[in-house]
């Protein structure tokens, strides 16, 4: 049977570059000339630490690091935007964790998301991922329409398709 597999995964490597570009591109900036910046990535937690002197330049890298990592390719939805910046001593500093695989509450809203739209496939949550299976490949192709289309609040993926 056809299946596929809907998983929310981010590319250390691709996040990687898209700090560094960040980082070149702030450097580079005369707005942030002589004022201290600190972008930095935690591949290891994949949380993105930013400082800067206030709130508002911390706002314009966070806006750089997005529109940087879209033309990367990575999805503005995996960096959780939900932590306020907060004052440290003479600088302002946020915490950006990346959202990298699928929590069981977004892998429920998905799966409902499909069983409510009335398609004839299964799904099935496996650990940080779902597999969608259907006996015709068109209906698999209407899932990945729909769940692309949903405003779910996370970036999804659809990876291994076989038919």
């Amino acid at each position: 049977m056809p299946s596929f597999d809907i998983v929310s995964k981010v590319d250390p490597q691709v996040l990687d570059n898209a700090v560094n570009v960040t980082k070149k591109e702030i450097t580079n900036r005369f707005d942030f000339k002589d004022s201290p910046v600190k972008i930095d990535l935690n591949k290891k937690d994949m949380i993105i630490d930013l400082e800067a002197e206030s709130d508002m330049k911390l706002k314009q890298i966070v806006d750089v690091l997005i529109s940087r990592s879209m033309k990367q390719g990575l999805d503005p939805l995996a960096f959780d935007m939900s932590k306020e910046p907060y004052p440290s001593g003479k600088v302002t500093r946020q915490q950006v964790p990346v959202r990298n695989g699928l929590k069981q509450e977004d892998a429920k809203k998905v799966t409902k998301l499909v069983k409510d739209s009335g398609l004839k496939v299964q799904t099935q949550i496996m650990d940080d991922m779902i597999r969608v299976t259907g006996k015709k490949i068109d209906d698999l192709q209407a899932v990945i329409k729909l769940c692309s289309g949903a405003d779910l609040g996370i970036a999804l993926q659809y990876i291994n398709m076989r038919s």
